[in-house]
This record gives structure tokens, C-alpha cells and sequence, in this order.
């Protein structure tokens, strides 16, 4: 059904004359006119009784106006959940526990009026190909490869460095340790079954055990966050690694222990990913917001991947 139509039938009724529907509509009174009997035509009914007073409604009229004003209104709330600075700017953010999520959330309380649409996506590569796509306006990653080798339109700034810490159960070795140097970790047990090859957090904890002579497993299967908080709080011989802004909740009884890394400390290169092209509002106001709040690890030298040079 031409919208248009429908539009400029309710402007007619309202003003009860074309004239006055061609002036609301910025139109004139033969287009008004036209546009009417076309839909009239489609509806297979007469809309108006025309006079020279001017137009009123029929009975099938007056019967069609309320369910034309519907579908007025929903062609409106359609173009606004598209319509750049009225929908909700939708960002990938890889975890609800994790720091692109916490980042976001501080983005909020700075810019409460601000809609935001959070999603979770598996990779930087399915991140980079939603950005790409216009699926999602950004997303938080870390970005494994040079700017050069991005898609065309696709930008990448880093704006967030994240410590890691070791996080282990009471019984273990480290459990009473205040900070602990990476190179330390050698020789000990790290697990962490959440890792999956080909992923961008796979390469960095790839790079950081190699970096520093560390054994990290991602055997057994991956049953989430609480089961593995579980396993560490009670087997002294396995620890794991976690963000430092990374939100977990544990029973008090397993009294787990978060150490930082120190000498140097460990950062995680979040990047903020999206399309050059995007006319959003809200995203240049998140990326003046993270570029504002950055930081990054301030107890020393730190330590990131090559790629994240």
C-alpha cells in the first residue's frame, strides 16, 4: 500500500478539504487529489464524498482513517529504529563479565540518555564482518592484525589496556603471594578451557606463554565460569588467568585470590572496531568518551603481544 496515499488521505480528513491537505503535505492540490484516487482505487471503495464545502469521510472512510493512522504511525516507529541518533548504537562487547562490558557500562553512567543495544559475538572475525556488514556499529577486540590488512572503511583504535592477574584457590603455592613476576608462572599449572584456537584471545595467551616460558592448558571441556572458579578453589595445583576488570562472584568459602602480575605487567590490548562511514551520533560520543578514560596498567613496565605494537 503507497504510504504517500495513505498520508495524504488522513491530511484530508483531518483538514476535510484537498486544498488544505496539499498545503499540510507541502503539495499541490491535484497531486493530493491523485494520490487519493489511487488508493481508492486499490481499496475498491470511495473514501470521500466530495461537496463544495469540501470532503468527508464515507462510512468505508471513516472505517479505513483509525487503521490508516496505524499504519502511519508504525512506518514512523520503523524508519526511527534505523534512523541514526534515534535507534539504540548496538555494540559487541565478547562478554557480559568482561571489561569491554564494564567500559560500556561507565559509558552509560557518563551518557544516560544514550540507547545502547549489547551483543556478543564469538571473534574479532565475525566482530570485524558485523561492523563491516552495518549489523553492529562497533565493537570491542583485540585486533591481531596491522591496520593495513583491515577491510577497507573498517577502523581499529586501541582504548583500553587490561592487567591480567593470576587468579588461584587457597592450597596453591602462589595463594599467598601479593604480585607475582610472569616469568614466575613457569612451571606451574595455568587453565583456562575457555580458549579456542583461531581466536584473538587464543593468540594472545599463545604469545604470553611463550613470552614467558608458561604452560597454559585449554584441555577438558569448557562447562563456564563457575565450574572452573570451582576447580580452582579447590585444587592447589591449577590457577588461572583473568582480566583485571573481569566481574566474578564466588562462594566465601573458597576464598579464591586475585595477584597481580608484576615486572612486567601483562596487559590486554582492547581495541574499539568500526566502520569509518558510520553516520551514528552516539559513536563519535563513545569514542571521545573512551578516549577520554583511557588507561592502562601504571605499576611499571608492561607487556603486550608483537601485533599490538
Amino acid at each position: 500500500m503507497d504510504l504517500d496515499a495513505v498520508r495524504a488521505f488522513v491530511a484530508a480528513a483531518d483538514a476535510g478539504q484537498f486544498q488544505g491537505a496539499a498545503a499540510e503535505l507541502s503539495l499541490t492540490q491535484q497531486a493530493v487529489s491523485k494520490r487519493i484516487a489511487g488508493l481508492e482505487k486499490e481499496l475498491a471503495v470511495r473514501l470521500f464524498t466530495r461537496s463544495a464545502r469540501g470532503v468527508r469521510p464515507t462510512v468505508d472512510g471513516q472505517a479505513f482513517l483509525p487503521h490508516a493512522r496505524d499504519l502511519l504511525a508504525a512506518a514512523e516507529r520503523a524508519a526511527a529504529s534505523v534512523r541514526p541518533g534515534s535507534r539504540a548504537l548496538r555494540v559487541d562487547v565478547i562478554g557480559r563479565r568482561l571489561a569491554p562490558a564494564g567500559l560500556l557500562r561507565d559509558f552509560r553512567r557518563a551518557h544516560p540518555d544514550t540507547p545502547l543495544d549489547v551483543v556478543t559475538l564469538f571473534d574479532a572475525d565475525a566482530a570485524i564482518a558485523a561492523v563491516r556488514s552495518g549489523t553492529i556499529d562497533a565493537a570491542f577486540r583485540a585486533v591481531t592484525r596491522p591496520p593495513r590488512e583491515l577491510p577497507d572503511g573498517i577502523e581499529a583504535v586501541r582504548v583500553h589496556d587490561e592487567p591480567i592477574q593470576l587468579l588461584t584457590g587457597p592450597g596453591h603455592a602462589l595463594a599467598g603471594a601479593r604480585s607475582v613476576a610472569p616469568a614466575e608462572l613457569a612451571g606451574h599449572r595455568i587453565w583456562m578451557p575457555g580458549i579456542v584456537t583461531g581466536t584473538e584471545w587464543a593468540a594472545y595467551y599463545d604469545a604470553l606463554a611463550d613470552a614467558f616460558g608458561m604452560t597454559i592448558e585449554a584441555t577438558g571441556p569448557d562447562f563456564g565460569t563457575e565450574p572452573l572458579l570451582d576447580t580452582i578453589a579447590h585444587t592447589g595445583s591449577l590457577a588461572t588467568l583473568v582480566g583485571e576488570r573481569t566481574r566474578l562472584v564466588w562462594p566465601a568459602d573458597d576464598d579464591l585470590r586475585r595477584i597481580a602480575l608484576r615486572d612486567p605487567v601483562p596487559v590486554y590490548p582492547h581495541s574499539l572496531i568500526w566502520r569509518a562511514d558510520n553516520p551514528h551520533p552516539a559513536l563519535g560520543t563513545l569514542r571521545d568518551h573512551l578516549a577520554d578514560a583511557r588507561t592502562g596498567a601504571d605499576d611499571g613496565a608492561t607487556w603486550t603481544p608483537a601485533w599490538a605494537d
